[in-house]
């Protein structure tokens, strides 16, 4: 069912899980999204970057999520996920999103609050609800690219201040994370300190983007059919869960659902060299999504809360 992203996520936020908020670029991803949260009767938030935008067409792509989720059982929202240019957000909200997220994080933090106020009053006005963030996250993914030199951690008084004046639903916030498939040099940490200070300060739910956790078993099958990826390090486990337990609401996973399509891929090209139907190409890249998508909702707390 068509849901307000708010509605799903203060739910959350009261209850004490995390929502999963899964990248949307085609039909079989958005299939799989919604598969697996029926399957795990849970609660979830398809989004569009604006690199899926320019790939697919934000029309296209609204149409398949609105759909799908029109037809499910379980809450759906559609979201626009870091909308870097204003013009694209003002149009994400006139073409009927759930939510819409302007990150500003890479402007000074007075412009920040100009412009966020600005998308907040008009998004508001259509009963959309806005994500914005507050400090940046490094790594690339789609139109996001921060060097790390650059990347600094949200100030928890900052957060309070940015919330109040802006008006926004939800915050996104960098306390580690990073986009993209090599977060790390080693294992992951994650600053939760700094995310019970802004949990104690911030009433509106918060978001934890860069989170895909690069499950090891996926890299293996890629390198096992012939894929090259070195050392991918994602957040682990054990920070997801210390995350959720202390205030994220909302986790951001794109690059978990690539590892797994090109797992299903390179696997049945592999394993049948003749194959050359792509219906049947795409369902093993459906399969390893749907199983991959299931374990990410188990891990942050939303099963079963539909």
């Amino acid at each position: 069912m068509l849901t307000p992203t708010k509605k799903i996520l203060l739910k959350a936020q009261k209850q004490g899980y995390a929502v999963g908020a899964f990248n949307i670029n085609n039909m079989e991803i958005s299939h799989a999204v919604m598969e697996a949260a029926e399957r795990e009767k849970a609660p979830v938030i398809c989004q569009t970057s604006e690199g899926s935008l320019e790939y697919a067409g934000m029309d296209m792509l609204l149409a398949i999520g609105r759909q799908l989720a029109l037809t499910s059982k379980v809450p759906v929202a559609i979201h626009l996920d870091h909308g870097k240019h204003p013009e694209v957000v003002k149009v994400a909200i006139a073409a009927g999103y759930q939510s819409v997220m302007y990150d500003g994080s890479s402007n000074p933090f007075e412009k920040n609050i100009e412009i966020t106020s600005g998308i907040v009053k008009l998004a508001h006005e259509k009963n959309v609800s806005v994500e914005a963030e507050l400090g940046a996250i490094a790594g690339i993914e789609d139109f996001v690219s921060v060097k790390e030199r650059d990347a600094h951690l949200t100030n928890p008084k900052q957060a309070l201040e940015f919330t109040k004046r802006t008006r926004c639903d939800f915050l996104a916030i960098a306390i580690g994370t990073l986009h993209g498939a090599y977060k790390f040099s080693g294992r992951s940490h994650l600053d939760i300190s700094r995310l019970k200070e802004i949990k104690a300060l911030v009433k509106v739910p918060l978001a934890l983007h860069g989170a895909s956790s690069v499950p090891k078993d996926l890299v293996k099958q890629i390198e096992k059919h012939g894929g090259k990826l070195g050392t991918p390090v994602g957040v682990s486990d054990g920070d997801l869960k210390e995350a959720v337990k202390n205030g994220i609401c909302k986790v951001n996973t794109d690059t978990d659902l690539r590892l797994a399509f090109t797992a299903g891929v390179r696997k049945i090209l592999t394993q049948e060299p003749g194959e050359f139907d792509p219906r049947k190409i795409l369902a093993s890249a459906y399969d390893e999504m749907v199983a991959t998508i299931r374990w990410k909702i188990k891990l942050l707390g939303s099963s079963n809360k539909a």
